[in-house]
């Protein structure tokens, strides 16, 4: 039962973001907890074991708490405002420390049988909290008037059922967190589907219908690889607009991109070789490529929104291929085994697999989308009509 009728909540002629960002992080979660997925087996370990020891185990960090506590926290906070928005305000809180959790016990049990993990009851009490603390920000941002306001904002500045695009664009910036390829380059992932592929068929009937995505392939040229940047921003500058009308909004909306996507790069590079090379990846052909797209996307504001999701999908198709037609950079090498082999071992999950599906994942919502974008002109004829 919930504790407010849905018939007294407030208007909102969105549908809520945060069931399908709760669905994105608990994935992501589940393959930061699990990673590698090799070696399954049983240790011997009793789940008591983990349980009934003792707090603190003999071998911990402030970072581990730290990264403890701060993974669940977004997750508690999208629990509780997703049931704040389907009217259980009361209970909202503890229901998303329940599942947050239930999510952590579920993660810290399959770990007894990964070598590579240690199970905690540190970790699990870490998560709890960290999910009870992002579960009571919702009735903190209530009071003070935050999540109305979103609310206006997003009324004001995006159409109303946009609720797939603004979880894509909120996503964006941690897909570029895990150090990709070329600057804003996301989605390559042929070479490692072939080393999968290859793991699974060897020795069976099927190894010789192995295809070879990297066979002969070269290094992207500095043409292409301007153009892998130019699209890398424009994508989701594309995106915004597909959801969007307002020319100004539109305007501001590219400004915002370019500049939240210049900084989580030089994070990226900083985390991956040091803060001394934040801005190395900053070179002429990046530089060239982010004034092309910054100039290009405050060309096309006043773009209807149809002709912005056509854009979209072209810009996905052709940047997808370019950089899975080429090898991975040396560096790109370099920075992966510094994340798979040192702390960063914890995001590793949660940046590497939106790195590589973010792009897919748009092109899903934009195949899906382009059967409703023409509604636009009908509701653009009814409102002429009912001005006569």
């Amino acid at each position: 039962m919930q504790d407010q009728p849905a018939a007294q909540l407030p208007a909102d002629n969105h549908r809520t973001i945060a069931w399908p960002l709760v669905l994105v992080y608990a994935v992501l979660i589940v393959f930061a907890s699990l990673f590698p997925f090799e070696g399954w087996r049983t240790q011997g370990i009793s789940p008591a074991e983990f349980l009934l020891a003792r707090i603190p185990p003999p071998y911990w960090t402030w970072f581990d708490v730290l990264i403890n506590v701060a993974g669940y926290a977004p997750l508690g906070f999208l629990l509780s405002l997703g049931f704040w928005r389907h009217g259980w305000r009361r209970s909202g809180w503890l229901w998303a420390l329940l599942l947050g959790g239930a999510l952590s016990l579920a993660m810290e049990f399959l770990q007894i049988f990964l070598p590579q993990r240690v199970s905690s009851n540190m970790d699990w009490l870490l998560n709890s909290i960290g999910a009870l603390m992002g579960a009571l920000l919702v009735p903190l941002f209530v009071w003070m008037g935050i999540l109305r306001r979103w609310s206006d904002v997003r009324d004001r500045w995006f159409i109303p059922d946009s609720r797939g695009a603004i979880v894509l664009l909120l996503l964006w910036p941690l897909a570029l967190l895990f150090p990709p390829p070329q600057p804003f380059g996301l989605g390559q992932v042929f070479d490692r589907l072939e080393s999968w592929l290859v793991d699974i068929l060897v020795n069976t009937a099927f190894e010789e219908w192995m295809p070879n995505f990297m066979q002969a392939n070269e290094p992207l040229s500095p043409i292409g690889q301007l153009v892998v940047v130019m699209l890398g921003l424009l994508i989701p500058c594309w995106l915004a607009f597909s959801v969007m009308t307002h020319f100004t909004r539109r305007m501001v909306m590219v400004g915002l991109i370019v500049v939240v996507g210049i900084a989580v790069s030089a994070l990226s590079s900083a985390l991956s070789y040091g803060p001394a090379f934040a801005w190395d990846w900053l070179d002429h052909t990046a530089r060239l490529g982010i004034a092309l797209a910054l100039a290009l996307a405050l060309l096309q504001v006043g773009l209807p929104r149809r002709y912005c999701v056509l854009l979209l999908l072209m810009g996905l198709m052709i940047d997808v291929n370019m950089l899975n037609q080429a090898p991975p950079s040396p560096y790109y090498a370099t920075a992966l085994q510094s994340w798979e082999q040192g702390r960063f071992i914890r995001f590793f999950g949660l940046g590497q697999w939106l790195g590589w599906l973010w792009p897919f994942a748009v092109i899903v919502y934009v195949l899906l989308l382009l059967g409703r974008v023409p509604g636009d002109v009908v509701a653009r004829r009814r409102r002429q009509s009912a001005g006569h």
